[in-house]
């Protein structure tokens, strides 16, 4: 019905989403926080009676600029935006609104931040600090695995036994969308892992009753690691390491990117690796330091220096 309320259209979008949708606690607080926000805004502007049919694209036009004029994010714009986006979907569906206000707007453009990358001397330190106790070994097997192949934390934690062929060093990983790739090892990590299967990992499974038969990476418990665990033992051998904050398993995946591309791997190759579909999205992994750059143009470029130049009289 048209006259709807924000109150009373936000409460079955949010049953919407636990029921059908299956949303997590903190999503729908999420879509909650958002929607409030606007709804508050436009109670400011057009009158407390106004509900969610009043709505018109120039009404989201200025709560965009409001949110900007509050210094947001563009990030968290777009968040909301695609918060209204859900919202006005779900009232159109339910016949409470004749058209949504957002369907032909486009949040401002994200800006493009490359995430941390170590150099090689920070990853090697990183490396050589995780101890031979159980916990240890699995630790230096999870960071080895990580900076051989580039994978995601939760499609680490996600993988079983069965995925490894360490005779071969390769891995078997679901990454997003359900799509399955598989990625080599390297040396390194296939050693880091067959130390953790054959010295750590069945003392580990031993403290679970029954054992967890599937589960590659486990937990102090016996169970299943997370990525939550991941992350925080991460951080503990950052800290151990006295490395800069902020380093994350995400950090890992785009050092191994940046240092393939800075030996010379082609980016497509880089892109199969990494699991992408687009290559503009591995693109951003290209971020080869200046240095290297002029290193480079110095050597190769004729006109560079004045080497070259005599070099070629």
């Amino acid at each position: 019905m048209p006259g709807v309320t924000f109150g009373e259209a936000l409460e079955g979008f949010l049953l919407y989403l636990k029921g059908e949708r299956q949303a997590s606690p903190c999503t729908v607080d999420a879509y909650r926080a958002d929607i409030e926000q606007f709804a508050a805004f436009v109670a400011g502007r057009a009158g407390q009676e106004a509900g969610p049919a009043a709505v018109d694209i120039w009404m989201v036009r200025r709560y965009l600029g409001w949110l900007n004029q509050l210094g947001q994010q563009r990030s968290s714009m777009n968040r909301k935006l695609a918060a209204l986006r859900a919202f006005y979907r779900f009232l159109l569906r339910a016949g409470q609104v004749q058209s949504s206000p957002v369907a032909l707007l486009s949040g401002p453009r994200r800006e493009k931040r490359l995430p941390g990358c170590l150099s090689h001397a920070e990853m090697e330190k990183l490396l050589s600090i995780p101890a031979t106790t159980p916990l240890g070994l699995r630790d230096r097997a999870i960071l080895e695995t990580l900076y051989a192949s580039g994978i995601r934390v939760a499609e680490l934690v996600g993988m079983d036994q069965d995925d490894l062929d360490l005779v071969a060093g390769y891995a078997r990983v679901l990454g997003k969308g359900r799509r399955e790739r598989v990625v080599p090892l390297g040396r390194y990590a296939v050693k880091a892992l067959e130390n953790y299967l054959h010295r750590a990992r069945p003392e580990l499974a031993a403290r679970r009753i029954p054992p967890e038969p599937r589960a590659l990476f486990l937990n102090h418990l016996g169970g299943r690691l997370t990525t939550r665990g991941v992350r925080e033992r991460l951080s503990h051998y950052v800290e151990k390491a006295a490395l800069r904050r902020g380093v994350s398993p995400h950090t890992i995946r785009h050092t191994f990117a940046t240092h393939l591309l800075e030996g010379g791997a082609d980016l497509r190759v880089v892109q199969e690796l990494l699991g992408h579909i687009r290559l503009a999205t591995t693109q951003i992994y290209t971020h080869i330091s200046q240095s290297q750059l002029r290193e480079v143009y110095r050597q190769f470029h004729p006109r560079a220096s004045r080497d070259n130049i005599d070099n070629r009289r």
